[in-house]
């Protein structure tokens, strides 16, 4: 088990919270920007893509945070905060890619797509590993 406190895992988790926070501050500049007012969540293509980076940021996070600590715990902090790094790096290029054109989404998506199932494999692996040895 890691003796200290995964401080870098924290600070990764700081981050992907703050992207996340990002893409609520992009839905609400579309909405004034392109008319789409609330509680609609389509109307404009171009906020309709801003809102869905936002929605599928979302829907990514129940799966990244988790896979994210248990890698920290069963791998180690630096590892775990480093891949963690990689998800926050390539949401933010998704994010970017997305909002400017559907098709620039790709390369983001690919980025933060392997690091979160790095981040699972690896919580699997540690997992496993330490129940194998008695754990």
């Amino acid at each position: 088990m890691v003796s200290s406190l995964p401080n870098y895992t924290a600070l990764v988790t700081v981050f992907a919270a703050m992207v996340y926070m990002a893409t609520s501050i992009l839905v609400s500049r579309a909405r004034t920007r392109f008319g789409v007012p609330l509680p609609a969540t389509t109307g404009h293509a171009d906020f309709e893509r801003v809102f869905r980076t936002q929605m599928n940021t979302l829907e990514s996070m129940p799966v990244f945070l988790p896979m994210l600590w248990l890698t920290a715990i069963y791998i180690g902090d630096v590892y775990a905060a480093s891949v963690g790094l990689a998800w926050v790096v390539g949401r933010i290029l998704y994010v970017w890619g997305y909002t400017v054109a559907v098709e620039k989404r790709g390369p983001g998506f690919l980025i933060q797509a392997i690091a979160q199932i790095v981040l699972l494999l690896s919580a699997l692996t540690g997992i496993v590993l330490r129940l194998m040895h008695g754990g």
